[in-house]
């Protein structure tokens, strides 16, 4: 099978699901579904671009079982790869703003799902091991795929911030945790409708090649490719998760809503990360095709 899925062929596929109705939004305008300009999409977008996760506070979901599931999420998709720690039930009190009970108990279910492991004195480490065996695919034809994508919808910017780099991200770009980095937050559109919410973490340094000027101009691959930093080969998990109150917003969905997410590390020839992203797009207008074909056929 792996010979099979070497020389795939990528595509995306978008989908004619109407718009759900109904939908508790703090603008009625918002209800259609249609974001016609970069404010309107800024205004749903507010509060996603300032953290990395939004806790619904009012919803029938238990803070606890939130925080379970972006955590389980992050380590079924290798995020948080196996034997890496995660923050202590302290740390993800101040994380969350949650109380110390809430965390211990997420920790706690985490090790009774088998995911982590426990122990005194050590910490939390991940255990979970993924049973898939990466596929190969062909880069050019990705690539080639990724700006298709873009020449047939628009993107706004939402935002441009240097930020010091967490945990999961330092590890992703091979660099210390806290140090600088760039967050360049998208929406993807197709005829005004959002369909992807994206995140883009790159090195600080390169503030010059990213930016809120820079990005309306071209897609950020290109940019950093016209910049000397070309795609030697590439990390892509492709996964799914439930909407958070952050992508409810972006993506103008029900709570709760399947979403697509994919997570995507590149690398330059000599194997050193330069970019990482999340790209997260509605499950009802958004499909990935792969083209599999045999070599000796």
């Amino acid at each position: 099978m792996s010979k099979l899925v070497e020389t795939a062929g990528f595509g995306y596929v978008f989908g004619q699901g109407d718009t759900t109705p109904g939908l508790t939004k703090p603008d009625e305008a918002l209800n259609s579904g249609i974001l016609p300009d970069r404010q309107a999409v800024g205004f749903t977008t507010a509060s996603a671009s300032r953290g990395e996760i939004v806790l619904d506070r009012q919803g029938a979901v238990p803070l606890y079982h939130q925080i379970y599931l972006s955590l389980r999420d992050e380590i079924l998709c290798g995020q948080r790869p196996y034997g890496s720690a995660l923050p202590t039930e302290q740390e993800l009190s101040a994380i969350y703003d949650v109380s110390r009970i809430t965390a211990r108990r997420v920790l706690n279910d985490l090790a009774d799902e088998h995911y982590v492991e426990r122990r005194r004195r050590i910490g939390t480490r991940v255990i979970f091991k993924s049973p898939a065996t990466p596929l190969e695919a062909n880069l050019d034809q990705a690539v080639d795929s990724l700006m298709a994508l873009g020449e047939g919808t628009t993107v706004n910017v939402i935002s441009v911030e240097k930020r010091p780099a967490t945990d999961i991200i330092a590890n992703a770009l091979g660099i210390a945790e806290g140090a600088e980095v760039i967050r360049a937050v998208r929406v993807r559109c197709l005829e005004g409708i959002p369909i992807g919410y994206i995140v883009s973490y790159v090195r600080g340094e390169l503030d010059a090649i990213i930016s809120e000027a820079t990005l309306p101009r071209a897609p950020l691959l290109k940019l950093l490719d016209d910049a000397g930093f070309h795609a030697e080969r590439a990390e892509q998990t492709i996964g799914a998760m439930l909407a958070d109150p952050s992508l409810v917003q972006a993506l103008n969905v029900e709570p709760m809503s399947a979403i697509l997410r994919i997570t995507r590390t590149v690398y330059d020839k000599d194997n050193v990360p330069f970019l990482r992203t999340y790209a997260h797009y509605r499950s009802d207008r958004f499909n990935i095709r792969m083209d599999l074909h045999n070599p000796r056929g």
